[in-house]
């Protein structure tokens, strides 16, 4: 079977392939530096809770935005999977072209998703990932990545707003039923959710104004997107496992 892992900023999410069908998912967070040995006794404990063994994984592979931790990650695999991973980068076979000024700098994640929305869904696409970082990316109907937006993400706002105010709470992040909120609470989740989803739809339509494709499909992906996507119509479809996925189509265009 395939293990497949995307090491995101806040998160590590690994998801099991038996074929083509993703069967269990599992994640766990990358906020404390652990040692290999630590990240394979967790990765194999929580292996063996999903109903499997280390043997039972034959391939890994990786896309990861936090290469600080790789070495670690990397040789825990190799110790407890007995698997040497495929790592997602430069020179890897994607099946599409990065047409960016320096390929070299788009994050694997941002590449992963692009291949995994161009192969299921077709183009022009654009992906937007709700991530620590929300992302919009845009590929093209000849399957050309053509750039994108990096903007801060929901989360990452939340903390700087009562991080850095006296007198903010700490709260939810949820969508209010008012905008105009008569509450402190209601008023920063109006703020956080109606700011991301204005942001989400007037970017969404300056790609396709921009790029001249009126009728591109847009899909989304990340912890808040379906939040996000169940409130408008400028996202047709959410992908919970699009990385998820892509990751498999990546690892099938390496043994091709």
């Amino acid at each position: 079977m395939l293990l497949a892992v995307d090491v995101g900023n806040t998160d590590i999410t690994f998801g099991v392939f038996r074929e083509d069908d993703l069967i269990t998912r599992f994640r766990f967070t990358v906020k404390v530096p652990r040692t290999s040995d630590e990240y394979g006794e967790l990765l194999c404990n929580i292996l063996v809770q999903k109903g499997f063994s280390s043997e039972d994984i034959s391939e890994v592979i990786i896309a990861s935005v936090v290469p600080q931790m790789m070495y670690s990650f990397t040789s825990a695999i190799i110790k407890y999977l007995h698997c040497h991973p495929i790592v997602v980068g430069a020179g890897t076979k994607t099946g599409i072209r990065i047409e960016t000024a320096n390929p070299k700098e788009i994050g694997p994640d941002r590449i992963v998703d692009a291949v995994s929305a161009y192969e299921q869904y077709g183009g022009p696409v654009i992906v937007v990932d709700f991530g620590t970082a929300t992302t919009y990316d845009l590929v093209t109907a000849e399957g050309a990545f053509q750039g994108g937006v990096i903007s801060p993400g929901i989360r990452i706002s939340a903390n700087a707003l009562w991080n850095n105010t006296a007198n903010l709470p700490e709260i939810e992040i949820k969508c209010p039923n008012v905008v105009v909120a008569k509450d402190t609470i209601t008023s920063m989740q109006a703020g956080l959710f109606y700011g991301t989803l204005g942001q989400s739809e007037y970017i969404i339509r300056k790609i396709k104004k921009e790029a001249n494709i009126p009728d591109a499909k847009v899909i989304a992906t990340g912890g808040l997107g379906k939040v996000v996507s169940d409130h408008t119509d400028e996202i047709q479809i959410y992908d919970p496992d699009l990385t998820l996925k892509g990751l498999l189509y990546i690892y099938k265009k390496q043994k091709k």
